[in-house]
């Protein structure tokens, strides 16, 4: 798909499914999205799983502080334990809290594991008309990020062939950093300035150009596909809407 309109069907599905209050709504939602997911798309899912482990534990907490600390919203009580009563109301916003921020972490890995960020900032350009200026600057930003990680051992390795004397507790340990941040600092502002002369000397001036040497281009996948999640996205809200 076109990343620009990716990205518009992901916003624009989860601004809908925000005000959706039933449970089933996101329910519905998420489980069509794992169903697209598993259809249409080539996902390393064991990389999918240890992400999605942080968003499972933040949706199980919002889950047991809505029904143990949420207001009295009244309705019928289904079950008690411990003192507390659990009404039928208050379990209900507690599992479509808990169904959003799985649909929604759903959808944005989705959108993750199979966007390239670097046909993201062109097609952002392209379709979306963003200034060069800021987009290009998120790219190089980007890709310094690899190249700072191996500095950053880099430099660690370099202190201990010295051997620099290793802080035994932790407040010296985070001082000791500074040994290690100030030349990663030096060494990205050189970086930075030789990013900007090579792209000066290359004639970038931050103008929206007419045409580009890798353009992203719309096609009747982004059609379909686009079909395809108004589809799931429809039938979610008319379901949740229904069962409840």
């Amino acid at each position: 798909m076109n990343p620009s309109i990716k990205f518009i069907l992901v916003t624009i599905s989860m601004l809908i499914i925000a005000f959706f209050f039933n449970p089933w709504t996101p329910l519905l939602f998420w489980l069509g999205i794992i169903l697209l997911q598993l259809t249409m798309s080539r996902t390393n899912w064991k990389l999918w799983l240890v992400f999605m482990l942080p968003f499972s534990i933040g949706a199980f907490g919002y889950l047991w502080t809505t029904v143990v600390f949420g207001a009295n919203t009244g309705g019928t009580v289904i079950w008690s334990f411990a003192g507390i009563d659990v009404t039928d109301t208050q379990w209900a916003y507690a599992l479509s809290l808990a169904f959003r921020v799985m649909a929604f972490s759903t959808l944005s890995l989705l959108f993750a594991f199979t966007t390239d960020p670097v046909k993201f900032i062109m097609s952002l350009m392209q379709q979306l008309k963003l200034s060069p200026k800021l987009a290009y600057g998120v790219m190089v930003g980007y890709q310094f990020l690899p190249v700072m990680k191996e500095e950053f051992l880099q430099i660690q390795q370099a202190q201990r062939l010295r051997v620099v004397e290793t802080k035994k507790y932790s407040w010296q340990r985070i001082l000791a950093m500074r040994r290690v941040l100030i030349p990663m600092l030096a060494g990205a502002v050189r970086k930075a300035e030789r990013s900007a002369f090579a792209m000066e000397a290359r004639g970038f001036t931050g103008n929206i150009r007419s045409a580009y040497y890798c353009p992203i281009r719309l096609g009747r996948i982004d059609i379909f596909m686009s079909g395809v999640f108004m589809t799931i996205l429809l039938i979610s809200c008319l379901g949740g809407v229904w069962l409840s």
